[in-house]
């Protein structure tokens, strides 16, 4: 038996430690098939400490409940029973053998029992969970839906296999050790030790022998499993997420959001002005991306958080985060063998390699490098059109998924190249470009046109609005108003618009607008992927808005827009643009704090907040609002159920406002439907495109009599207006004589 144990258990070893070694070299040289990326390596203690702290914090997948608590005792002990595996190969050579020095120090015996245990009850619990959730059952709803089930369960039995043998071996020694009577070293195994006693020493030795053995086979067989499937992600992310995690875009440890990254080829930041003749614009084959994009595909774990929250799944889109990330992975390992080779396709399509360096490629890599990485089922793309452009790029995949994929960053990557060199994209989003291009604003009105909002302001209420450098000097200027082109031009917007003017009126604070100066800040043509006129309105804006606030102590801005509000406190400083930006909710919540603002009047009715994505996720502003809803009398507040870091998308961002949604359900359908669960009197935002996309959707339930008349969508601007004007003084009675 002993023999048959150790000859096994080595081979077994010796086997898949080679496989496994092998296989993570060639991940490695995989990853090394992406353009280069030099804006990973800043600030590496920072990065230490990040990875760190998701890992022993496990910070997002503790968001989801006892799914995060199972998960990090099975990840925790994967790592630090590692010594246990060292113990079996002894045991193997002698059946009572320990580790030298802490083989028999009581606090390691109890570690092991404790660890070993919550690992088998972890993973347990997430076994269960997984077969509550099949996608068999649930369909779309489930998180694993197209999800390599095998490779899951695969991995998820050998955690529970490995974690009986720990807990086995453990009852045994306590056997052979002769333990009579409860002993705090064998804290959970006694009951296993007790069972064998009596039993003859030769039999324990033997059993000993024969688990030692399963366990290091177990551990050994996921090893050559894992080698030969070098693109097997739920099993390669255990390794592979301290790596993604340390070279995340952000130094700081922060999400891949609110700003995206810069258009780059070869590494570097391409010049608009004066291209490279070689520069490549966007991604158009996997090994344009970045080699940390390689390694995000690599990376991925199947678990499905960003599938489960992403809008475009949720309403029957084609695009799962989760899908696109995993046919990339697919895509990469299959055509590795052709770029390992020397393989590759100039701009124009010609082949770089020779037909020597060629020879050797097997001929199913040769086949996957002539797919196009963007195209249809009968293009044999990679990438469907309708994936790439369901993206609302609303971060919810981003902000969930527990591995730091940066998956906005890929999808608008392939975008760029789709639009600025196939034109290849929606044509009614074609229709908004023109009108930036002619007239810098989405719906193609004429520049004076900005202006009316603040006519109609000085008709209704008697206030003027100044614009900077023609009738308030800089240096008077406190803020800065960035109105926006819905803010200006859209009917419903220009509602916020009007009564947050009014409100820095009431407030006494001293603002100013830039008029007919301002045009788009650039938000919808960057995410469809026109960088080329994002550059262009960008670099106009910016020096408009340094020429502006030259003489001003501070360059203060305020936005009622996320969208403008991202773009010039995240984008901007890409563009050599510095200023000082705040959104107007966050305004106004500090304005009363200071009570210049009291909203005394009460509002009466039931409130439901909808977090605008690029408020939210993008810039964690997510108190203010509520802040100002808590502070109106009246008012009583109701979350939806997807809210804050996981609230649902309106349907508008990643220039989604611009194109027709033409498969499945309208996701501003499926928010409002959200809403109304809750029977509402009013749905609230702070974002002009969240309150276009809300409103149609809140008209049309109105006319299928779905929901109550008197609902209304409205901005926390003017609810709070409503609350801070003076109620009209009602009539006097006539005094009877």
């Amino acid at each position: 038996m002993q023999l048959a144990a150790i000859v096994i258990s080595l081979v077994t070893f010796v086997i898949g430690t080679a496989l496994a070694a092998r296989a993570a070299l060639y991940i490695y040289k995989v990853v090394r098939t992406g353009s280069a990326d030099g804006t990973r390596f800043g600030q590496p203690a920072q990065r230490v400490a990040t990875v760190a702290k998701e890992f022993l914090g496990h910070t997002r997948m503790n968001r989801w409940g006892v799914v995060g608590v199972a998960h990090w005792f099975v990840a925790v002990g994967f790592f630090s029973l590692v010594l246990t595996l060292v113990n079996a190969f002894g045991q193997l050579f002698d059946a009572e053998f320990v580790l030298p020095v802490i083989g028999h120090w009581l606090p390691w015996n109890i570690f092991v029992e404790l660890i070993g245990t919550l690992t088998t009850l972890g993973i347990l619990t997430l076994m269960v969970i997984r077969l509550l959730s099949l996608p068999s059952r649930a369909g779309r709803k489930s998180r694993f839906a197209g999800s390599i089930a095998w490779q899951a369960f695969y991995v998820e039995y050998t955690i529970l296999g490995i974690g009986l043998c720990i807990m086995m071996l453990r009852g045994l020694e306590g056997a052979l050790e002769g333990v009579d009577s409860y002993d705090p070293a064998y804290l959970v195994s006694y009951p296993i030790a007790a069972a064998f006693h009596g039993t003859a020493h030769g039999t324990l030795v033997n059993l000993v022998y024969l688990f030692a053995m399963l366990k290091i086979c177990i551990s050994f067989a996921w090893a050559i499993t894992i080698g030969v499937n070098p693109s097997m992600g739920v099993a390669w992310h255990r390794f592979l997420a301290f790596f993604n995690i340390y070279f995340k875009r952000e130094d700081d440890g922060g999400t891949a959001l609110g700003a995206l990254r810069p258009m780059t080829s070869g590494g570097a930041p391409i010049d608009f002005e004066d291209p490279a003749d070689d520069a490549v614009f966007g991604v158009s084959q996997v090994e344009h991306f970045s080699w940390k994009g390689i390694l995000d595909f690599s990376t991925c774990t199947e678990c499905g958080r960003c599938q489960s929250q992403c809008p475009a799944w949720n309403t029957g889109k084609p695009l799962s985060p989760k899908l696109l990330i995993m046919s990339l992975r697919e895509h990469a390992f299959a055509k590795a063998p052709y770029l390992l080779a020397g393989g590759g396709k100039s701009m124009e399509g010609e082949e770089q390699a020779t037909a020597e360096q060629l020879a050797g490629v097997p001929a199913a890599a040769l086949a996957e490098a002539e797919r196009p990485l963007i195209g249809t089922a009968e293009e044999g793309g990679v990438i469907d059109p309708d994936v790439l452009w369901s993206c609302t790029t609303c971060g919810a995949c981003v902000e969930q998924c527990p591995v730091d994929i940066e998956h906005i960053d890929h999808i608008v990557d392939m975008r760029r190249y789709q639009v600025m060199i196939e034109s290849s994209f929606p044509t009614e989003a074609g229709t908004m470009l023109k009108n930036l291009e002619n007239k810098g604003n989405p719906w193609g009105l004429a520049t004076k046109a900005r202006l009316d909002w603040v006519k109609e302001l000085k008709k209704e209420t008697g206030i003027e609005v100044p614009v900077i450098g023609e009738d308030i000097d800089p240096a008077e200027v406190e803020y800065l108003y960035w109105v926006g082109c819905a803010g200006a031009l859209e009917d419903r917007a220009k509602k916020t618009t009007k009564a947050f003017a009014e409100l820095l009126h009431t407030a006494g604070v001293k603002f100013a607008i830039l008029g007919k100066e301002e045009t788009c800040t650039g938000d919808s043509p960057r995410r469809l992927g026109n960088e080329f006129l994002f550059q262009m309105l960008g670099a106009q804006n910016v020096e408009t808005l340094n020429a502006a606030l030259e003489d001003a102590p501070t360059k203060r801005i305020v936005a009622t827009c996320p969208h403008c509000f991202n773009t010039i406190a995240n984008e901007y400083p890409q563009l050599g643009g510095h200023f000082e930006v705040i959104h107007h909710t966050q305004l106004l919540q500090h304005l009363i704090d200071e009570g210049k603002l009291l909203p005394v009047n009460p509002v009466e009715g039931l409130i439901t907040y909808h977090d605008p994505c690029y408020l939210g996720r993008h810039n964690k502003v997510y108190t203010p609002p509520r802040e100002i809803i808590g502070r109106v009398p009246g008012l009583r507040n109701e979350e939806m159920h997807r809210h804050k870091e996981r609230g649902f998308c309106c349907g508008a961002g990643g220039a989604r406002m611009w194109m027709e949604e033409r498969i499945g359900k309208r996701i501003n359908t499926e928010r409002v439907d959200e809403a109304l669960s809750l029977n509402p009197d009013i749905v609230s935002t702070a974002c002009p495109f969240c309150l276009v996309m809300l409103s149609d959707s809140v008209n049309g339930k109105k006319n299928e009599g779905a929901a109550k008349e008197h609902l209304k969508v409205v901005d926390v601007a003017q609810l709070l207006l409503e609350s801070v004007k003076a109620a009209p003084a009602a009539e006097a009675e006539p005094v009877e004589a």
